[in-house]
């Protein structure tokens, strides 16, 4: 399926600005409220159903003999024309 990119924002941030973005989306989530994206002249809104798919990744990408780059994403997923299920696995834990 191919991708379409909505909204895409990447910058330097710091732990304390990260964690704020992050407790805006979780209050939003906890409320049933849409989530709002916005950089610049750019923005998207969003409301997960109850519930979604939530996705959680740590990766090491990079060359095999270079310097390799560390992520954590997180990743709520949805069927835009129904209400999903959610995904099988395993009970997350997040410490």
């Amino acid at each position: 399926m191919p991708e379409e990119v909505l909204f895409e924002s990447e910058s330097d941030q710091s732990r304390e600005q990260i964690a704020s973005f992050l407790w805006t989306v979780s209050d939003n989530l906890d409320g049933g409220e849409s989530i709002t994206l916005s950089a610049g002249g750019d923005s998207v809104t969003m409301t997960p159903p109850a519930p979604p798919t939530f996705e959680v990744k740590a990766e090491r990408e990079g060359p095999t003999d270079g310097p390799k780059e560390l992520s954590i994403e997180f990743e709520l997923e949805w069927d835009e024309h129904a209400a999903d299920e959610g995904g099988s696995g395993g009970q997350l834990q997040i410490e």
